[in-house]
This record gives C-alpha cells, structure tokens and sequence, in this order.
C-alpha cells in the first residue's frame, strides 16, 4: 500500500515535470513572439479574450498568463480593463489541457509512444540548431506528461476491490447540494496545493474513470479548480503596485462569479453538458451507471469528455456573461484596492520601478519584456540626470547650486536603487528555462544596468567637483561654459542614440555606428578642448586653479560617453 502511494506521487511528479518542461520548450521557441503579441494587444476587451486564449493555449498554463499579465498592468503595456480580457482568455485556454487529457490520455494509450518520443527528443537535443534543442524539451515534456498519467491511472487501486473503502467515499456524494459543496471544495484545495489546475483535472479525470464519483461530483471539483486557480496571481501581485493586485483580484472576482452562477443553476447546466455530449453520439454522462463493474467504452468516453466540456463550456458562458461588463469588473477592483497613499514631495530617491513591482515571473522568456522596458525607463531617468548637471554647472549661486547638487546626489541613490531591483527582478527568474539566445539577453542586461548606474555616479562625481571649485572660491569664464555646453549637447545626443537602440531590443551594423560616431565626436572634442587649456594656461598661469576643475568636468563627460558606448555594444550580445 505504502509502494502504491509512493508510485502515484512519483507519477504526479511526473506528469507536473512533464508539463513544466513542455511549457518550457514552448516558451523558448515561442517567447519572443509571445512577448511581441501581448504587448501589441491594446485595441478591445474581444482581442484580449483572443489573445489570452492563444497565449495559454500554447504555454499551458492560465496561472502563468494570469501573472505574466499582472506584471504588464504595473508596466503600463496593458490597461486594467485590457488585462481582464485577457484574463478571461487564458481560463478559456486552459480548457486545451483538459482535452487533451481526455482525448490522449484516457482514449489512446499514449504512453506507447512515450520511449519512442525520448529517442526522438534525445536526438533532437545534440542537433547544433537551438530551435532543435527547444523543441527536444518540447518532445521530452509532452512524453512524460502522458507517461505520468498513466502511471497515475495504473497506480490508482480500484476501489471496487475494496467496497468500504468505496463506500466512503460514495457517503460524500449523498448530501445532495452539501456534496457539491464538498467536492468543490476538495477541488479548490487540490489546486491551491499542486498549484495547477491541469493537475487537479486530470486527477479529477483518474477519480472519474476509475467510478470513484459520479459525472455531477466531477463538474464540482472543476468549478472548484477555477477558484484555486486564481490563488497564484494573487500571491505574485501581493508585492507590486495596487494596479498589479486589481488585475489579479478581478481574475478572482470573475471566476468567483461564474462559480456562482454555475452552483445557482447547476442542475440545468449539468443537462446542457449532457445533451451536447448526447449530440456528438455519445451516452448523456448523467445517466452512466457507475454501479458497473467496469464502465463500458462508450459511457467512459461520455463522462471524459462531459467533464471537458464542462469545463470550456462553463469559462466560454462566463466570458460571454462578462465580456461587457470589464469596465464594470475594474471600478469594482478599484474600489475594492485603493491607491497608496503619495509619499513626502520631494522623495524622488524613494522612486521604484515603473515596469516590473509585481515580484518575479514564471514565465522567465516572457518576463524579459518587461525588464528590457525597465531598462530603458532607466535610461531616460539617467538622461534627465544629465540635464541636472548642466544646471549645476551654470549655477550662479550657492543656493541655486545646493539645489542641483542635491538632484545629482538623489539621481545617484535612484541608479543605484534601479539597479538593484533589475538585477533582482532578473534574478528571479527561472534560468533553466531560457533558451542561449536569452541566456546572453540575460547576461547583457546584467552589463546594461551596471553601466547606467556608473552614468549616475559620474553625475555625482560632477557635483563633487563643482563643490571642490566652489571651496576654493573659482568660477568658471564664458568660454568654459560654452566648451563644456558643446560637451553635454553631444553627450545628450549619444543618449538619444543609446535609448533608441535600447528601445529596439536589437542593434544594426548601422545603429551601432551612430552610436560608435557619437562617441568618437565626444572624444575628439574632449581632445581638442584639453589641448586649447593647456595652451591657454602657458599663456596665463593664474588660471591654473580653475582650469583642473574644467578639465576634470570635460574628462568626467567624456568618460559618461565612454559607459554610453558600451551599453550600445552590449545589445549586439541580443543578436
């Protein structure tokens, strides 16, 4: 007994491997399209619905696309009413995994094939092209999730052997609506616990055809699934902005409301389950006898695919119910989840991240869009430092200069911050499941981030020897001024470079040498202006003391278009 528990909870294992590593291979070969059609999804509450059916559809995994969507409210690439949509989508989605248990699983023995489907996914790992490599993952995963369920089914006794042991179980289905209530609830729990409502159905699947519980018991366990689903978006958004947890809360609200429905009228919406069954030519699963010693082909067939039915029917009949109603669903959530309060004016060092406070993504190759839109939210925060010390320069005061010297020193704490939080965002993420093309996106953003925070250092630095000139009472002349201006308007425009090369994701032969010219442009001049004071002081030896100071601002621009530079050369690692 005690091997035959063990030998199911390997199985599960497997199966929930199997399904992790299928997802995976999915996400490698498809994520940078993944990526490109969320993020363009902004046009209708019916596109959303669309989108979050194919997303889920192809990763497998509503929880997935629920968090993955949480994170894209906070970054601003979705509205709150067009994350609904998509929620709505991904429940509807996540129907695909049920059929295919129902259809593979239970009605054709694809674990025949599963040793065969290694060789193939073995094969396809040693090939040289990566795509090759993702889809072995893809191959591999897809084996042993069929292999993992059907060494649950074996491993599973049947109770008909055992009639108190059945009986037991058969007394919980005797309370009338109180079962249904039970069984919704061994569902919810089931969920939350594996934290895969793929996992819960295709063991409320095993439970159904081994005739452990009837057709009616099944629809409960799966109303309850939906509701344990929503848990995880939850726990991700529990961390990020109020507008991550409305997106998570209204995904809870809208299966919490079709859970409602379908318990009000479940009578009748088990019938409508029935006669559509009974329309493809099949038994109406309410009327199976599951007294018999073994269920017949056809009444085993009728109860799986009634529970799959089930199961998309009741997340296509709520997406209709509420599909006009998402604005509704977000003044509600609103309501519900209020705005932070707003800190103390002035805070700016206290600023967080625009794109990604919604904690980590699962889904590691979809999660980089996120990150490389942080990224160049950090540039742009970056380039506003610039504007800072060119006001610190001109500074005709000592009050004015207090002012912009402390803006330099908050925009320093802000780089460092940033970093940080990108760097732990990145961190996170499950590297297992990168493909070597994100694996070295990955790498570059670590270089990326490094090099716009040493961008914030050197406007520190800047103030620093602002503040040295001024302790020594020195000013800097006209032509000075207008030397270090010439400096920082093409310093400004190596910025304009590097943020539309960022903004890309990629970089041309072309792009890079925009960036290649800025920098030479900034090194040139830096030369030419050194050689200018150095003659200027053989000329008048007084202005020595303030010529240090001059040259170390000309020297400390030129070294911030040194970090630009390399920031432009670290997207080539992307192609």
């Amino acid at each position: 007994m005690i091997l035959q528990i063990l030998t199911f909870l390997g199985s599960l294992g497997m199966f929930l491997y199997g399904m992790n590593m299928m997802s995976s291979g999915l996400q490698k070969t498809a994520g940078e399209r993944l990526r490109g059609i969320l993020a363009s999804m902004t046009s209708s509450t019916f596109k959303g619905v669309l989108t979050g059916v194919g997303i889920t559809s192809v990763i497998q995994s509503s929880s997935a696309t629920t968090v993955m969507v949480v994170g894209f409210v906070n970054a601003g690439l979705l509205t709150l009413i067009q994350a609904i949509g998509v929620i709505m989508g991904a429940n509807i989605g996540t129907t695909v995994t049920a059929w295919l248990v129902s259809w593979l699983g239970f009605k054709a023995d694809i674990s025949i094939l599963a040793i065969p489907l290694m060789a193939l996914g073995f094969v396809l790992s040693i090939a040289k092209s990566e795509r090759r490599k993702n889809m072995s993952e893809l191959v591999i995963g897809f084996a042993l999730l069929f292999l993992g369920l059907t060494m649950m089914k074996d491993a599973v006794p049947d109770l008909r052997q055992t009639p108190e042991v059945l009986s037991f179980i058969t007394r919980w289905t005797e309370y009338g609506f109180g079962s249904v209530l039970i069984f919704l609830a061994i569902g919810t729990i089931l969920t939350l616990v594996l934290q895969s409502s793929s996992a819960t159905m295709a063991l409320t699947l095993i439970m159904l055809s081994m005739g452990w519980i009837p057709f009616s018991m099944a629809g409960a366990m799966v109303l309850g699934e939906n509701i344990g689903t929503t848990i995880t978006a939850n726990i991700a958004a529990s961390v990020g902005t109020p507008n991550a947890r409305r997106a998570a809360l209204a995904h809870t609200v809208f299966n919490l409301f079709g859970v409602c429905w379908a318990l009000i009228f479940f009578t009748p919406f088990l019938n409508l389950v029935g006669l559509i069954i009974e329309a493809f030519g099949l038994p109406n699963p309410l009327t199976v006898d599951y007294s018999a010693a073994n269920l017949s082909e056809a009444d085993s067939t009728a109860v799986l695919y009634g529970t799959s039915m089930l199961h998309t029917l009741f997340n296509i009949i709520n997406t209709i119910l509420l599909c006009g109603f998402t604005s509704y669903i977000a003044k509600l959530v609103t309501r519900i989840i209020k705005d932070k309060p707003q800190g103390e004016k002035g805070s700016e060092s206290k600023v967080k991240l625009k794109f990604i406070d919604a904690g980590p993504i699962g889904t590691a190759e979809l999660a980089f869009g996120q990150a490389s839109n942080e990224i160049v939210h950090f540039a742009e925060i970056s380039r506003r430092g610039l504007d800072y010390a060119k006001q610190a320069i001109h500074a005709t005061s000592e009050e004015e200069f207090e002012i912009y010297r402390n803006k330099l020193v908050k925009y320093e704490e802000i780089a460092d911050n940033i970093e940080y939080e990108i760097a732990s965002f990145l961190n996170a993420l499950p590297k297992e499941n990168l493909s070597d093309s994100s694996l070295r996106e990955f790498k570059s953003m670590f270089k990326i981030i490094n090099e716009l925070e040493s961008l914030g250092d050197s406007g520190e630095a800047i103030s620093r020897i602002l503040t040295r000139r001024n302790s020594h009472g020195k000013r800097f002349t006209e032509r000075n001024l207008e030397n270090i201006d010439k400096m920082l308007s093409l310093l400004d425009r190596a910025y304009g470079v590097m943020i539309a090369n960022l903004g890309r994701g990629h970089i041309t032969k072309q792009t890079l040498q925009a960036a290649i010219d800025c920098e030479v442009e900034i090194n040139e001049l830096r030369n030419t202006l050194r050689e200018e004071e150095l003659t200027h002081i053989e000329q008048d030896g007084s202005i020595y003391h303030s010529s240090v100071y001059y040259l170390d601002i000309i020297s400390e621009i030129e070294r911030m278009g040194d970090f630009i530079i390399n920031i432009s050369q670290a997207i080539t690692v992307r192609e």
